[in-house]
C-alpha cells in the first residue's frame, strides 16, 4: 500500500484524550446553560417552588441526555450516528407558559408529550421537504 493511502485526514484523526477532554468538557458546559435556562424560565413565570424547580431541571437534562444518546448512538432508523448534544428549544417558552397558567404543569407535560410524539411521525415526511 502506497504512503498516501495510509494517511488520515485532519478532519478523521483522533485526538490526545487531554483534548478530547477539554473540549468535550467545554461542548457539555455550552450546552448546560442552554438546558437549564428553560425551565428556570418556566418555573419563575409559573412561580413554582425550589423544589419543582429542582425536579424541572433533572426533567430536562435526562431527557436532554436520553435525546443526545439516541441522536449520537441510533436506534434503527432514528438518530443521525454523530456526536452532538439534544438541547431544548426556546420555541416551546411562550406555549409552556400560557399552558402552564391556564391548565398547570401537568397539562404542560401532556401537550410536551403530545407535540413530541406529533414530531416523531411527522418528521420523516418534513425531511423530505428540506
Amino acid at each position: 500500500m502506497s504512503e498516501s493511502a495510509k494517511q488520515v485526514h485532519p478532519v478523521d484523526e483522533i485526538l490526545p484524550l487531554s483534548k478530547l477532554f477539554s473540549y468535550g468538557l467545554q461542548h457539555v458546559l455550552a450546552m448546560y446553560a442552554g438546558a437549564v435556562a428553560v425551565p428556570i424560565i418556566l418555573a419563575n413565570a409559573l412561580g413554582l417552588s425550589t423544589p419543582d424547580l429542582i425536579r424541572l431541571i433533572n426533567a430536562d437534562l435526562f431527557a436532554c441526555g436520553i435525546a443526545t444518546l439516541i441522536q449520537t448512538i441510533g436506534i434503527g432508523p432514528v438518530g443521525a450516528r454523530i456526536p452532538m448534544i439534544q438541547g431544548v428549544t426556546f420555541a416551546s417558552v411562550a406555549p409552556m407558559i400560557i399552558i402552564g397558567t391556564e391548565h398547570g404543569l401537568p397539562a404542560v407535560y401532556g401537550a410536551i408529550i403530545v407535540a413530541g410524539i406529533f414530531t416523531f411521525f411527522i418528521a420523516p415526511y418534513f425531511s423530505r421537504l428540506i
